[in-house]
């Protein structure tokens, strides 16, 4: 295990034991037996997990005189969903299993239906980790659709991990693009975090965000190497993956260490089930990975702007009332995402006064926020790049995106979530239009890279 991992364990609440190096599935049953004592254990799995691991890891408990029951193991095909009804399925299978402890082999889905099942009990499990495909192995949470709307709902991280790098090294190339697709828009994350720090709405926390930023760039920097299958690529994108968990767990307020207005992106087309319908489904990194590229080109234009020289009067004076913000979210949306819009919309929704004040603040501070988010942030077409190198999504088109849906994604994305990025920034500032646009005219950054001819 490496020392930053070593170092990080030692302030989280959940997580005890992380177990990440070559050929350490056999470790499986040590660890469950050193944490669980005599419980007894349900392997959770699909088809496809259990065909990777799952005999190798039975064959561990076995050998450390761990008592197992059953498998649940789900199909293959179609890809389990992270949906409530596969939580309640869960649940339901092994509330009746007194004791029962599961461990659960798999990537994001099943590491967050197992979390969350195993918390509405009470209690814990342990995950062995599948593929590097996304940061919330080791997350406080897990990010679920229930009723068609997808948020992070509140449940403990697993309080083991097994990493094994061969093996998630050897998880199809797709599931290796989407974890760094994930992990990559800590990038502009970052800068979302700087900019409500700055204005007084969220402070950072420092150790918190050493723990993301600190390993990220050389999780993301050897993409060549992770398309070519170099261990030590693998080592350094499998580190940032788990220490962003880890972040995650230790801040627990909400996953804002490790997700900005790129997520909103993705979490927007995933609530409208884009790529839902396909098998395997268009994933989550895929789809943040585009979104990280979206915002990015969005932050590079506002680095070089000077909102010190901001009309607030005029600003306040377009600013809606809550009645007009609350009835511009009704027009956007319809069916299940339409209620849950508008709680997260007005839940950040600020007066005309209180907006004066924020405007003013963006003023006198706009240097300093400036000079740190153009420090935080990275050229669009440098993630670009990144993102094909690995084989990710770096074009609308790729998914399906029209151009206008891709473009309309920038205004409605906003209204999503509750928390503060450059989105909610341009938004009140009124420019929103200014920056967005221009992305889409022939030497915009979008205009540059057409949609192909139908």
């Amino acid at each position: 295990m490496s020392e930053l991992i070593d170092k990080a364990l030692n302030d989280c609440d959940d997580t005890d034991i992380v177990i990440m190096g070559h050929d350490v599935l056999d470790e499986t049953g040590h660890v469950f037996k050193e944490l669980f004592g005599d419980a007894r254990a349900i392997v959770i799995a699909d088809e496809n997990t259990w065909a990777v691991a799952g005999e190798q890891v039975t064959a561990s408990l076995t050998a450390n005189r761990v008592e197992t029951v059953e498998p649940m193991v789900f199909p293959g095909r179609p890809t389990v969903y992270a949906c409530y009804e596969n939580i309640e399925k869960i649940r339901d299978h092994i509330r009746d299993l007194d004791g029962v402890i599961a461990c659960s082999i798999g990537s994001g889905t099943l590491n967050d239906l197992t979390k969350r099942a195993s918390d509405e009990l009470g209690r814990r499990y342990m995950n062995v980790c599948t593929a590097a495909s996304m940061d919330g192995y080791a997350a406080f949470g897990a990010s679920i659709t229930e009723n068609g709307f997808k948020h992070t709902m509140s449940c403990r991280a697993p309080q083991a991990l097994i990493a094994d790098l061969p093996t998630m090294a050897s998880a199809p190339r797709r599931c290796t693009a989407t974890g760094l697709g994930d992990l990559i828009e800590k990038v502009p994350a970052g800068a979302d975090w700087i900019l409500a720090d700055e204005l007084g709405i969220e402070p950072i926390n420092n150790e918190v965000w050493d723990l993301v930023q600190g390993p990220l760039v050389s999780a993301i920097g050897d993409p060549e190497g992770l398309a070519d299958g170099k261990p030590e690529a693998f080592n350094g994108l499998i580190e940032g993956l788990v220490m962003s968990g880890l972040a995650m767990q230790k801040y627990r307020i909400s996953s804002r260490p490790a997700s900005g207005a790129g997520h909103q992106f993705s979490h927007l087309w995933e609530m409208e089930h884009l790529g839902m319908n396909q098998e395997p489904p268009l994933t989550h990194g895929f789809k943040v990975g585009l979104g990280t590229i979206s915002v990015l080109a969005l932050w590079e234009k506002v680095v070089d702007h000077d909102f010190t020289t901001l009309d607030v009067e005029a600003a306040v004076a377009t600013w809606p009332s809550a009645a007009q913000m609350e009835a511009k979210v009704r027009a956007s949306f319809t069916g299940d995402m339409l209620e849950p819009a508008v709680k997260q919309t007005m839940d950040k929704y600020i007066d005309a006064g209180a907006l004066r004040e924020r405007l003013e603040l963006v003023k006198s501070q706009w240097p300093t926020i400036r000079e740190r988010c153009r420090a935080q942030v990275m050229p669009a077409a440098r993630v670009e790049d990144i993102i094909k190198a690995v084989g990710g999504v770096y074009h609308p088109a790729q998914i399906g995106l029209t151009r206008q849906r891709f473009h309309d994604t920038y205004y409605r994305c906003q209204m999503i979530r509750s928390r503060y990025t450059l989105l909610d920034l341009l938004v009140e500032t009124g420019t929103i239009s200014d920056f967005v646009e221009p992305l889409f005219e022939p030497d915009g950054f979008w205009g540059q890279r057409p949609w192909p001819q139908s």
